[in-house]
């Protein structure tokens, strides 16, 4: 139930963002809805008929000339271009903004925040037998930058051998280490690293929170890119996927743990703002039937000074919606697989 009511919260604020810069806009919006399916509860209050739906997988704010060339000074089509590429981009800026305080709930409530440099090592640790120091601040991992501590882990994850070129600050001097190692073995099909350093932790002052949390939000952001960017090129394939309901799956199983202990909780508000996050890139991604598909026509038509034809604007969201629905469908079936699997 925590993970269903924490997607409607997701759904909520997205549609909430859309709906109040289109009134402040003074675009008329003929339904504000929460959910699909057979409606619960209708109420009317002005132009907009207010919805609940049966089914918490989505959601929607239906505006005057949105999808079609309305007449009307208030019809979304007749608003200008940028007020326009407001009202499209609000949904994804409430997603992200809600990854942040959830972000900054979680710092708030850790004892130390980590940072990316190296307090000491493990015995026998390969890293530091293979170039790694004590006192070593690690700026890049692979060529790719480490803005927080979270993309240690990660940047070391994407590894298909525990081999890394990684560059550090030692003793305030730039220092490029080349083929740094780490114990690694193969389970499941994945390969493991063994993660064999201690990183320096910071008390968690109202400073460092302002500042880690946008640290982390941003390793986030660039987790998704990189986790899309490895989709695209073949490193993981469509089965390591989820879809809502494997995501649902992940959220229930994470605070039926938060009930438990502390690090259950950690852990439940750290899935839940990648998921936020997550929601709010992946709708700012250029693509056909996504908000961000629709920013691009919108950035075009700016440049043009002209729209597109509404029609072929159309053909291609409708193409895109199909493409979408059905990875949906095939992310979907790989979540009820792994369901009964499990």
């Amino acid at each position: 139930m925590v993970a269903i009511f924490f997607f409607g919260i997701l759904i909520a604020i997205h549609e909430a963002g859309h709906f109040s810069l289109a009134k402040l806009f003074k675009v008329k919006v003929n339904e504000f809805s929460l959910g699909m399916g057979p409606a619960l509860l209708k109420k009317r209050k002005g132009d907009t008929l207010y919805a609940l739906r049966l089914f918490p997988i989505g959601g929607y704010v239906s505006m005057e000339g949105e999808d079609e060339d309305s007449s009307d000074s208030n019809a979304f089509n007749n608003k200008k271009v940028w007020q326009r590429f407001l009202i499209l981009a609000a949904g994804a800026f409430m997603n992200l903004l809600l990854g942040l305080i959830l972000v900054a709930v979680i710092l708030s409530m850790e004892d130390l925040i980590g940072t990316n440099t190296i307090r000491n090592f493990y015995d026998n640790a390969k890293s530091q037998q293979t170039g790694l120091q004590v006192n070593d601040r690690i700026t890049k991992i692979d060529g790719h930058n480490v803005i927080s501590e979270l993309d240690i882990s990660f940047l070391m994850a994407r590894s298909d051998d525990g081999i890394y070129d990684i560059t550090v600050i030692r003793d305030g001097e730039k220092v490029e280490l080349k083929d740094v190692t780490f114990e690694s073995k193969e389970v499941d099909g994945h390969l493991q690293i063994t993660y064999d350093f201690v990183i320096i932790g910071k008390s968690p002052t109202s400073g460092i929170i302002f500042a880690e949390t946008f640290k982390r939000s941003a390793s986030i952001v660039r987790i998704v890119w990189l986790s899309l960017f490895d989709l695209i090129t073949g490193r993981y394939g469509l089965t390591d996927l989820s879809g809502p309901i494997g995501t649902v799956n992940i959220i229930a199983d994470a605070t039926a743990e938060a009930t438990v202990n502390k690090d259950g909780l950690m852990n439940a508000l750290n899935i839940m703002a990648l998921v936020a996050i997550n929601i709010g890139v992946f709708n700012l991604l250029p693509l056909p039937a996504l908000d961000g598909g629709r920013l691009f026509f919108l950035i075009i038509e700016g440049i043009r000074r002209k729209p597109i034809n509404p029609k072929y604007e159309g053909y291609v969201n409708a193409a895109g919606l199909v493409l979408l629905l059905g990875l949906m469908l095939v992310v979907t079936f790989n979540d009820i697989v792994s369901l009964v699997r499990g």
